[in-house]
C-alpha cells in the first residue's frame, strides 16, 4: 500500500536541511577478500550493541551490510551519528574476523554465487526482476536531505537532474567488474542504474500532483506495490519527507565519504534556495533527458578524467571545470551551514586505482590497497564533525 496522502503530509512537517546518511559495505573474507555471505551473522552479533543494532540494515545480498545515521538535525549531526556507527560496525566486524570494503563493485565476485537475504521486500525484488536483481552486487552512498513542502521537494528533484552526472564523476569508485578492468570509472552505475527499471535520471515532474499521478499509474497498472520499487538517482522519499540523492559510488576513504555527503547536502540546499528565489536551473526548466544522459555516460565511462557538457552553453568542458562550477554554485549555502572546506581529494577512487594499474599493480593488489584504506579510515574515523 502506497499512501500518497501520508507522504504529502510528511513533507508538510519536514524541516529543511535535516540529513540522513546511508552507506553500503561489502562483507569480505579477510584472507581471500572474496565476498562472504555473513550479514545475518553480523546482524545477530550487533544485537548486544543497541545503537549499532538500530543503525544496521540489510541490502539485496547476504554479503552486504548497510549503516544509517538516522535523522540528523543538520549535516554535522548526521556525520557525527554516522561516524559512531562506522566505528561500532568496523569493531564488530574485526571481532568476527570479517573485513568491510567500500567500493561501488567487488572486482571479481561471481553474482551467481551470492545468496539474497530473506526478507519480504527483497524476495519481491528478486521475483519481479529476476536476472536484473541477482546481477546487482553493487554498493553506494545515499544522502537524504529534508525539504519542507511536497511541491517544493519535487521541483528540487527536477533542478538536481543536471547536477547528478557531475556528482557521479566526482564519486566514481568502481573500475572493476566480473574479474575484469571494465574500462569504466563507475561500473556500478552501468550494472545497476542502467539495468534496473525506474532508475537513473527521472523526468522533470514540476509538481507533486504530476508525480502522484505517475505513482498512481504505476500502482493501477500493477507495476509496483511499494514505493521503494522506484530507484531514481534522485527521488522524493515518501517516508521521510526528504530528497534522496542516490547517484554516488561507495567511497573507500571515510573523509571522502564525509566530503561527498557535505557536497550533496549543499547541492540540495542550494537547489531549494534557487527554487525559492526563482533562479533558473542549469539547462533551463525543460532540460532534455538526452543531454543529462549524455553526461551520465561520460561520467560512467571517464569520470573525472573526462569531459562533460556545460548544459547552459552546450559545449564540452573538462570534468574538473564542471566540478569547480558546482563549488561556485553551492558557495552561498555552504557558507551558511559551515561547509566552506570540502576535503575531496585531487583524484577520486577510480583515478587512484587506474593509476595503480598503470604502474603495473594487479587488479587484486589494487583492491587490497583500497580495502586497507577503508580499514584505516572508517574504523578510526574521527568523532567530531569537520570544522567550518
Amino acid at each position: 500500500m502506497i499512501d500518497v496522502a501520508a507522504a504529502y503530509e510528511a513533507y508538510a512537517t519536514s524541516v529543511d536541511r535535516t540529513v540522513g546518511i546511508e552507506e553500503e559495505f561489502a562483507i569480505l573474507d579477510p584472507t581471500s577478500l572474496d565476498l562472504a555471505p555473513r550479514y545475518e551473522e553480523l546482524l545477530a552479533a550487533c544485537q548486544d550493541d543497541a545503537p549499532l543494532a538500530a543503525s544496521v540494515s540489510g541490502e539485496l545480498i547476504s554479503s552486504e551490510i548497510e549503516i544509517r545515521s538516522g535523522r540528523g538535525e543538520d549535516v554535522h549531526d548526521a556525520l557525527a551519528r554516522q561516524r559512531d556507527a562506522r566505528r561500532r560496525l568496523f569493531a564488530l566486524a574485526g571481532r568476527h574476523d570479517a573485513l568491510l570494503a567500500a567500493q561501488g563493485t567487488h572486482p571479481w565476485a561471481d553474482y551467481r554465487e551470492q545468496p539474497n537475504i530473506d526478507t519480504e521486500h527483497y524476495r519481491r525484488v528478486v521475483d519481479g526482476l529476476q536476472y536484473v536483481a541477482r546481477r546487482n552486487n553493487t554498493f553506494s552512498l545515499h544522502v537524504h536531505v529534508g525539504v519542507h513542502g511536497a511541491d517544493r521537494a519535487i521541483r528540487v528533484c527536477d533542478r538536481l537532474r543536471g547536477v547528478l552526472p557531475t556528482l557521479l564523476a566526482i564519486s566514481a569508485n568502481s573500475p572493476f567488474l566480473d574479474a575484469r578492468d571494465s574500462g569504466l570509472h563507475s561500473a556500478r552505475t552501468q550494472a545497476f542504474t542502467k539495468t534496473f527499471p525506474r532508475c537513473g535520471i527521472p523526468d522533470a515532474y514540476g509538481s507533486w500532483q504530476a508525480y502522484a499521478d505517475y505513482i498512481d499509474l504505476l500502482v493501477r497498472t500493477s507495476s509496483i506495490v511499494e514505493y521503494t520499487q522506484i530507484w531514481w538517482s534522485v527521488r522524493p522519499h515518501f517516508s521521510f519527507g526528504t530528497v534522496e540523492v542516490r547517484i554516488c559510488d561507495a567511497q573507500a576513504d571515510a573523509a571522502e565519504a564525509d566530503a561527498l555527503t557535505e557536497l550533496v547536502v549543499a547541492c540540495v540546499a542550494q537547489a531549494a534556495r534557487d527554487e525559492d528565489e526563482g533562479r533558473p536551473a542549469a539547462g533551463g526548466p525543460d532540460l532534455p533527458a538526452r543531454l543529462v544522459e549524455e553526461n551520465m555516460w561520460r561520467a560512467i565511462r571517464f569520470g573525472m578524467d573526462g569531459r562533460l557538457l556545460d548544459l547552459d552553453r552546450l559545449v564540452e568542458e573538462p570534468a574538473g571545470a564542471a566540478r569547480d562550477r558546482l563549488w561556485e554554485w553551492t558557495a552561498p549555502v555552504r557558507a551558511e551551514i559551515g561547509l566552506t572546506d570540502l576535503k575531496l581529494p585531487a583524484r577520486n577512487g577510480a583515478q587512484r586505482q587506474r593509476a595503480l594499474l598503470a604502474q603495473g599493480v594487479t587488479m587484486e593488489e589494487a583492491f587490497r590497497a583500497s580495502v586497507q584504506e577503508t580499514q584505516d579510515t572508517y574504523a578510526n574515523t574521527p568523532q567530531e564533525a569537520p570544522s567550518a
